[in-house]
């Protein structure tokens, strides 16, 4: 139960008509609850699908491409398509989720345990521990394994890959009437199966095989998903305010056009404009304090800014866009991967490349093409992205504009990037405006070589107890005082008591911060870098301990530490504290966990502490 404390922070941080509108909607779910037939108060009228014809996809390029990837892609890509013809799906990029064939659309294959298709969404409960995390049912009814099957066609020529596709759209709108089941609680989720679903369907009607049998399945589908956002925009717009926000307001600009909706189309662009400019800021960062999101919001802009409906978001939208897409750029490693920054739930909901998941190159690039009208990197597998999203424009259309990276400081995103050669480091603070997602105040992340040497702990789950240590300062390289964590919380995503930031001086190779924490205590943390080395002063003005989290091999050496991955020694660790390991883990991919080795360091109460990674000598000239 909330107690007054709770009630007091989160007045003062949400804000009045959150908490209101908030309270407005668990009042709406329990009235359905309890008396079903008020549901019709709720529903939107919307007009039947008239149109599909709304992305312009240049498909002799796009098969082109595929059918110029490397072998090894071309091999998994046939290997992931074969298996989602058979039910089994590619589950948070990371795992083989078997739904059965035909797919058994209410399963969690990890736990066995389904949801009722005669229930309807608002009784079925977003936490059940025994059939588990729901986001696992709902991964295959996103449909974003349509597009591997479209680009598995694309590649091959076999109509299997169709077939697939036809059978599974049928047997889904067989088996999930409007309003039943767990796959209509998510306007997002409607969203993003509607705009799979439509692009899949544009490859194949685009090659001269879809029917008119198909035609009519996809308009069914967007008149559901289309609804169902419509009908539940409110929770998003008033309550959630994030990716969900952004994903329903594209479900609508799809679902309005089709429709020929022309006001509510209109005002979907409107709304967009508004949600871009409150959700990013002006140097490019995201309120959800997260790549993963990050890079959801932006795929889903991609698709509003290709979409052929006559209108478009605003100049200033664009910029911010833009921003968003060369801090993300700033903060990437030449291999294309990213810190694991915030939470992660593993999506990639457009995976119209044959780049991995922790591969944010495609993201980047096109982004910055559809804004900038330029591309940001050298051709490579990470260019099929702006095919599918570039409104039937040609690559040779785009120049490169090759950027360098740099140190950065991001202030209002909260992010500071410190470069050196081969090496790098990411700094996390942030001056709470909107909901945080992760305790990770004065985080540092350490890349050398493309090794993440010093790692964030990712997420793992949302509806499992034992991800909570990710989430909070015990799985970040920050520090922890009294076993307590930055912020109090209240279920998965209820954080309040929100950490203050005290920005200190910064400049290209240092940079320093105070965390004021509600739970009684002070964090200050200096990150400067001298030659091939990261030193890191911190203070806390109670007894604590330094967290270090590292996916390296740890080897005891003469005068401290060393990291080691493949026989190679990347840095050495030296302190003023006294350093113990113990036994840590992070989640790379959602619901997939990993050893690594945490290095403990012991401070006390107002003396500092000096922690240095030196990266191994002349490596990093």
């Amino acid at each position: 139960m909330p107690n007054a404390r709770m009630i007091k922070s989160v007045i003062c941080e949400y804000g009045v008509g959150w908490l209101f509108n908030r309270t407005l909607y668990s009042m709406k779910l329990k009235m359905m609850r309890a008396a079903p037939f008020t549901e019709r108060l709720f529903e939107k009228k919307t007009e039947y699908p008239q149109r599909l014809d709304l992305f312009d996809i240049d498909l002799n390029a796009l098969q082109g491409f595929i059918q110029g990837l490397d072998e090894p892609d071309k091999k998994r890509l046939i290997e992931v398509g074969d298996n989602a013809c058979n039910g089994i799906i590619a589950g948070f990029s990371s795992i083989e989720l078997n739904y059965g064939k035909p797919i058994d659309w209410q399963l969690n294959p990890l736990t066995g345990k389904r949801c009722d298709e005669k229930q309807k969404w608002y009784k079925i409960p977003d936490f059940d521990l025994e059939r588990g995390d729901i986001k696992v049912i709902w991964e295959a009814s996103r449909f974003s394994h349509f597009i591997t099957l479209a680009r598995a066609y694309l590649l091959t020529g076999d109509l299997k890959y169709y077939k697939a596709f036809s059978e599974q759209l049928r047997d889904w709108l067989d088996k999930n009437p409007y309003g039943f089941g767990a796959n209509f609680k998510c306007g997002q989720e409607c969203s993003l199966r509607m705009v799979n679903g439509l692009l899949a369907f544009t490859v194949f009607k685009g090659a001269g095989i879809a029917t008119d049998a198909d035609a009519k399945n996809i308009k069914d589908l967007i008149d559901r998903c289309y609804r169902k956002v419509l009908s539940n925009f409110f929770y998003a717009y008033k309550c959630i305010k994030n990716n969900h926000t952004i994903s329903e307001l594209m479900g609508i600009i799809v679902g309005a056009w089709c429709s020929n909706a022309e006001d509510r189309l209109g005002k979907a662009y409107t709304l967009l404009d508004e949600v871009i400019n409150e959700q990013f800021t002006a140097d490019g960062g995201y309120r959800q304090f997260s790549f993963n999101y990050q890079r959801l919001a932006l795929q889903d802009i991609e698709v509003v800014m290709s979409l052929d409906t006559g209108k478009s978001i605003s100049d200033k939208s664009r910029h911010r866009v833009c921003n968003a897409a060369l801090l993300m750029y700033q903060c990437q490693d030449d291999t294309g991967d990213m810190p694991n920054y915030g939470s992660n739930d593993g999506a990639l909901v457009f995976p119209v490349t044959s780049c991995g998941y922790r591969d944010f190159r495609a993201v980047i690039n096109t982004t910055y093409a559809l804004t900038a009208g330029k591309q940001i990197y050298e051709g490579g597998q990470h260019q099929e992205e702006l095919i599918w999203f570039s409104g039937g424009k040609k690559l040779g259309e785009y120049k490169i504009e090759r950027r360098l990276k740099e140190s950065s400081q991001f202030t209002d995103a909260g992010l500071f990037t410190i470069r050196a050669g081969r090496s790098w480091l990411m700094f996390v603070s942030n001056n709470y405006t909107s909901r945080p997602s992760h305790m990770d105040q004065n985080h540092v992340d350490l890349w050398y070589n493309g090794v993440n040497v010093l790692c964030d702990a990712g997420t793992y789950s949302y509806a499992c107890e034992g991800s909570r240590n990710l989430v909070n300062n015990k799985g970040h390289n920050t520090a922890v005082v009294d076993d307590k964590p930055q912020m109090n919380s209240s279920g998965y995503f209820m954080i309040y008591d929100w950490t203050k930031r005290e920005l200190g001086h910064c400049e290209a190779n240092s940079v320093e911060s105070k965390t004021v924490s509600a739970n009684g205590y002070q964090h200050v943390r200096r990150v400067k870098r001298v030659g091939c080395s990261y030193e890191i002063f911190d203070t806390c003005d109670r007894d604590y301990k330094i967290l270090f989290q590292s996916p390296c091999e740890v080897n005891k050496c003469s005068d401290g530490y060393q990291l080691v991955k493949e026989d190679k020694v990347l840095c050495t660790i030296r302190s003023s504290g006294e350093i113990e390991l113990q036994k840590g883990q992070r989640s790379l991919y959602y619901l997939a966990m990993q050893d690594t080795t945490c290095l403990s360091i012991s401070g006390k109460a107002g003396k500092e502490t000096t922690t240095v990674f030196e990266i191994a000598e002349g490596e990093n000239e």
